[in-house]
């Protein structure tokens, strides 16, 4: 009977290191890529080379063909898997997700898969524990998790036992000897069926030995036998006769040719393999089944089988190995049912449509570090922007660049350095760019150059109905408008144009000063910055006061000069507001302020966070910050100086409306309750509200962030470009003033 399972036809290389050199068996799985074979594998050979290393090696210097990496050949007591795991696993992140593990027959095999998987499980915070008759961890440390969901196959003799495991708890079957895969794939099939799998899921490999001839010889005699059978004998057009039944009669998606001859590896690949893959066609990855262990973690209300096909391909699931790296962002846990990565505009434009029609939370990432917590959700749908992150020059005569929403900061502050610019863009490098410039954008050159959104061109949105639509001071004016300073309302940037500035080097200073008189020190220092010249602009953050010790203050300031003097100048006033305990000062390229690590996002913290603008540090608001942080509510406590520039921009030229404010600032606390309650009583001091640090999702806050007039446009705005809501997990501006509620609400 004939069986499809509806698999795409790949082709492999078994390679054996010889005697001819250390790198030839490497060169030759690079000269696989190039012809378009899809798998390598090395086996031991007369070199002594070990084929790990040989993958090591091959990984470095190919791109796209995946590398089969063989271990527990000898036996499945043979290895450790909890170490093959962790290889296979770095290895696989190295490659960027082209890994794939072949565990060899032999006692204990079953167990070994159980703790190869139970590694991965790198989302699991407890350690992994496993007893097994075989093999038996205590506590162990999981991870890291693949790039991506590495794929096992089971290899040995086609013996009933082995085969019946391929199908309850494997990926894949390679077959190395003998051809009777009508009675090989029964055996997996009843298996996998008992063990509630689609038979689809088991993948089927076999090896392909034999020798071309330019001679028909044997041509009207049976086709000799494959692997251990017998090596194929003849002209292509034999090797196609004999290789053809494999595929389209038995399910066989991956023909993996044993040799070491280049010369018979490309004739393979250019003679036989497009008649193979032209016979087989196609497949649809919507016809493609995942794996009974992604399907079983799947949430309700998401229709995952009808995910676009541009997208299926590199979405994420709960169940996939990858989860663990994009489930969370930097403060917040989270927990979404699908995460899609689209990696064009026009995929965003699909990514849009489909969540749409999906009855579950839609939440809209860039970089993943956003404090308010409002891109990542539980069960719902996450549209990850991070695959689009270029940056590019468009002109330099006018400093024009272009930068996509998914871009890093220190990513955008590297690309400009060499052209001698910068933009002010927030005061941590690992922050996405579509966050902060959709909403305001204060940094460390803010009183200097104005905030992120005043140089700000043109975007490329994708809107709630999936339409794409670009906006600028001309063409749909009062999108671009609302897109300053709320945009994350209207729709997804697809990229930014910004005018950058000319910055050459900076003076960086780092203060750590006695603050044991809160409240004194923060009227000094305020009114230090509201004196100062434009070119110095300060941040400062205070912790909460530890028993025994002094409060301390960590100021940090930047000067857009590379002038020692003044340098010295602008900093000596900051130095004076109070004790200093330690200090440095350096003059460095703006890009090293913002070259900050990328550091995994993992959910921790969960802070409770209230945000203001206040246009100066008066003393009734110093002394009320001053108690805040003595009563041990905020632990975390930092405020930026703005003014400068940012005042030189009319109120109502963008949606951000905290043009008279000096000073934004932020509280982190960890009870909502309690922060909620001294935060409420401050709010006569404070003339705004800056939305990216805001947690408090009572709608009073959404007239705190902008006035009466602002507000009524960007209703208007909703009204015209998202309607039904569908952006609605951020700050959010409902299309109705009547329709105001809580952010939390779908």
């Amino acid at each position: 009977m004939n069986v499809d399972y509806r698999h795409p036809l790949r082709l492999g290389l078994l390679l054996t290191p010889g005697d001819d050199g250390p790198e030839a068996a490497g060169e030759r799985a690079r000269l696989g890529e190039e012809l378009g074979y899809d798998l390598v594998s090395f086996r031991p050979g007369s070199s002594g080379l070990d084929p790990w290393t040989l993958l090591s090696w091959t990984a470095a210097r190919t791109t796209r063909i995946h590398l089969a990496a063989e271990a527990g050949a000898t036996g499945g007591t043979g290895f450790n898997p909890a170490v093959v795991a962790r290889a296979a696993a770095s290895l696989d992140l190295l490659a960027d997700g082209r890994v794939e593990l072949v565990l060899g027959a032999g006692p204990g095999l079953d167990e070994a898969i159980d703790v190869v998987r139970g590694i991965w499980t790198a989302h699991v915070r407890s350690p992994f524990s496993f007893d097994g008759e075989h093999h038996r961890l205590a506590g162990a440390e999981r991870g890291p998790a693949p790039a991506h969901n590495v794929p096992i196959l089971l290899t040995g003799a086609p013996d009933p036992a082995l085969l019946r495991l391929a199908g309850t708890k494997a990926d894949a079957w390679l077959q190395t000897t003998g051809d009777d895969w009508a009675g090989v794939n029964a055996v997996i099939d009843q298996a996998a069926v008992a063990a509630g799998r689609d038979p689809r899921e088991i993948h089927r490999l076999t090896h392909v030995t034999g020798r071309f001839t330019d001679a028909h010889d044997g041509a009207g005699d049976p086709p000799a036998g494959i692997g251990a059978e017998g090596p194929l004998t003849g002209s292509p057009e034999r090797w196609i006769s004999a290789l053809l039944p494999l595929i389209l009669d038995q399910g066989v998606s991956t023909l993996v040719l044993a040799t070491d001859d280049p010369a018979a590896i490309r004739r393979f690949a250019t003679d036989v393999a497009p008649a193979l893959r032209e016979a087989r066609g196609e497949i649809p990855r919507s016809e493609r089944v995942p794996s009974l262990n992604v399907r079983r973690h799947r949430r309700d209300g998401i229709a995952y089988d009808a995910v676009p096909e541009s997208l299926a391909g590199t979405a994420i699931e709960p169940g996939d190995s990858g989860y663990a790296r994009v489930r969370s962002t930097y403060l917040r846990g989270g927990s979404p049912g699908l995460v899609l990565r689209p990696g064009t505009p026009g995929e965003v434009a699909e990514a849009v449509r489909f969540a749409r029609t999906q009855p579950v939370k839609l939440s809209v990432r860039s970089g993943g570090h956003g404090i308010s917590g409002r891109s990542t959700n539980n069960g719902g749908i996450v549209i990850d922007l991070s695959r689009l992150h270029a940056v590019e020059i468009l002109d330099k005569a006018t400093r024009r660049v272009r930068v996509e929403p998914g871009a890093r900061w220190r990513d955008v502050a590297a690309a400009l350095a060499p052209h001698g610019w910068a933009l002010s863009s927030g005061d941590y490098g690992g922050v996405g760019v579509g966050g902060l410039a959709t909403s305001g954008g204060i940094g460390w050159l803010v009183r200097e150059h104005g905030l992120t959104v005043d140089h700000l061109r043109a975007v490329d949105m994708v809107l709630a109905d999936g339409t794409r639509v670009r906006a600028d001071e001309e063409e749909n004016a009062e999108l671009f408008w609302g897109v300053r300073g709320a945009g994350a309302n209207f729709g997804i940037v697809t990229s930014f144009e910004f005018e950058a500035d000319a910055v050459s080097e900076v003076g960086f200073g780092q203060f750590v000063m006695d603050a044991g008189d809160t409240a004194g020190f923060l009227e000094r220092w305020g009114a230090v910055m509201e004196a100062a010249p434009r070119d110095l602009t300060s941040f400062l953050i205070i912790g909460r006061p530890r028993l025994g010790q002094p409060t301390v203050a960590q100021v940090m300031a930047v000067v857009d000069s590379r002038e020692a003097e003044t340098i010295v100048a602008r900093l000596q006033p900051l130095a004076d507001v109070a004790p200093v305990l330690d200090y440095s000062i350096q003059v460095l390229p703006y890009e090293a302020i913002m070259n900050a690590p990328q550091a995994p996002h993992d959910g921790q913290g969960e802070p409770v966070t209230r945000s203001a603008l206040a246009d100066h540090l008066t003393p009734a608001l110093a002394g009320d910050v001053g108690r805040l942080i003595a009563g041990g509510l905020s632990y975390f406590f930092s405020i930026r100086a703005v003014g400068g520039a940012v005042a030189d921009v009319p109120a109502d030229a963008t949606a951000y409306a905290g043009r008279s404010a000096n000073f934004q600032l932020v509280a982190f606390g960890a009870n909502r309750r309690a922060l909620d309650r001294a935060w409420d009583a401050m709010l006569p001091h404070f003339s705004g509200l800056y939305i990216n640090f805001e947690t408090d999702l009572r709608p009073e806050r959404l007239h705190d962030a902008y006035p009466d007039a602002h507000l009524r446009r960007l209703r208007a705005l909703k009204r015209r470009y998202d309607p039904d809501n569908v952006f609605r997990d951020n700050f959010n501006v409902s299309p109705e003033p009547d329709q105001a509620r809580s952010q939390s609400s779908r």
